[in-house]
């Protein structure tokens, strides 16, 4: 990828500097490389009854190469996903992820499939993160059978067991207990496996997460509870919801530590931290600081509790992709045509996905039946005037 330098007399070299500086790109660290590359977070961590992880992050030239492909990958699907919406492909409850990419691709980055995730109904991206395709992302928010679900769960309700993730949760909440029960299992099982439990500021006065958080603290599982704070439950900014909106003290007698969450490199290094805390000693609490650029759904413009100067402030200061592409270029791995042309293919990408989940077929209506009643006990489904047997399952 490298051009190779002007050559010319010293004379020539001094008028053509500027342009030999403009048309030469110096490959300093190939994209591929995998050569140990630190750099410091953006900001420093804040931390509850424990110590703060450093602010130096190990990295390499291909892992950020790698969280910059698939944000932009997450960040192109989810803006179609609205289009999407609003074309009447996709029906129901659609709740958007982007702006907060960072979040989803650093704690993949300090973990293993083998580790669990849980989560509330603003899950496309997680479940990108754990191996999902983009074709089982839309083919499942548009209902068909090629769908991470099999088209019945829709936006709110992806899983994927086979990388330990357990959804997708339409209920406030109420993935917490489950990740704490998810936890109780690792630790049974005598396994060296984290669980995160992830949730939103809007949640994060529900009672259950206290009661699950107080027998994971009595049992010292290994549950990591990961506030995603994008400052606003619905239309209710944090500070109208919670008399102490610091998320990350909130456990009290649980350490907890707040993060960056525009920051992937401070994601990835807190939830490393975090899962070692976990596996010796038991619960943490992680307050993600984060933004949502969409309204909290699609039924949500967005705009009616905050200003569009705000959205935008955050865009052009904190967004989380233009921080990887300023690191790309800043040490030389990639070129701003290199990255441009790796957005046009995660375009091209997301648009084949798109028509092939088009074409995908609608569920037979069997699907309905399927993964909610044990096989072989003959039950009967009638229809409503409870007369007439519609089907009996196998």
């Amino acid at each position: 990828m490298a051009l190779s330098r002007i050559a010319s007399s010293t004379h020539a070299s001094n008028l053509l500097k500027p342009l030999s500086a403009a048309l030469s790109i110096r490959r300093v660290i190939s994209s591929d490389s995998t050569d140990p590359l630190t750099i410091e977070t953006s900001l420093p961590f804040i931390s509850h009854k424990c110590d703060a992880p450093p602010r130096a992050v190990d990295t390499s030239a291909s892992e950020l190469f790698s969280f910059f492909r698939d944000m932009a990958t997450m960040r192109r699907m989810e803006i179609a996903a609205d289009s999407l919406y609003k074309a009447k492909l996709i029906r129901g409850f659609c709740h958007l992820y982007d702006g907060q990419e960072a979040v989803a691709i650093g704690m993949e980055a300090a973990i293993t499939k083998k580790d669990a995730i849980i989560t509330a109904y603003r899950d496309h991206c997680i479940f990108i993160g754990r191996g999902g395709t983009l074709l089982e992302v839309f083919g499942e928010l548009m209902g068909r059978i090629c769908g991470g679900s099999k088209g019945k769960g829709g936006s709110m309700h992806f899983y994927r067991k086979q990388t330990n993730f357990f959804g997708g949760h339409g209920i406030v909440g109420a993935q917490i207990p489950l990740g704490c029960g998810l936890a109780f299992a690792q630790r049974y099982s005598k396994e060296e496996n984290v669980t995160f439990t992830l949730y939103g500021d809007g949640a994060a006065n529900q009672g259950q997460l206290f009661e699950a958080l107080n027998m994971a603290a009595l049992w010292d599982l290994p549950a990591i509870l990961v506030c995603e704070n994008n400052h606003y439950g619905m239309g209710t900014a944090e500070w109208r919801a919670a008399k102490n909106p610091a998320y990350y003290k909130r456990g009290d007698y649980v350490p907890g530590l707040k993060v960056d969450g525009m920051d992937v490199l401070a994601v990835k290094q807190a939830c490393k931290f975090a899962k070692e805390h976990a596996l010796k000693n038991g619960p943490l609490i992680l307050e993600m600081d984060t933004y949502r650029y969409h309204g909290h759904s699609m039924s949500d413009p967005g705009s009616t509790y905050r200003t569009r100067d705000e959205i935008s402030g955050v865009r052009q200061e904190r967004d989380p992709i233009e921080r990887v592409r300023k690191l790309l270029l800043a040490h030389d791995i990639a070129s701003e045509k290199e990255l441009k042309d790796i957005e046009k293919q995660v375009r091209k990408d997301v648009d084949d996905a798109i028509a092939k989940a088009k074409e995908c077929p609608m569920p037979d209506p069997s699907e309905l039946f399927t993964n909610v009643y044990v096989k072989g006990l003959g039950v009967e489904s009638f229809g409503a005037d409870r007369k007439e047997v519609r089907a009996t399952l196998p």
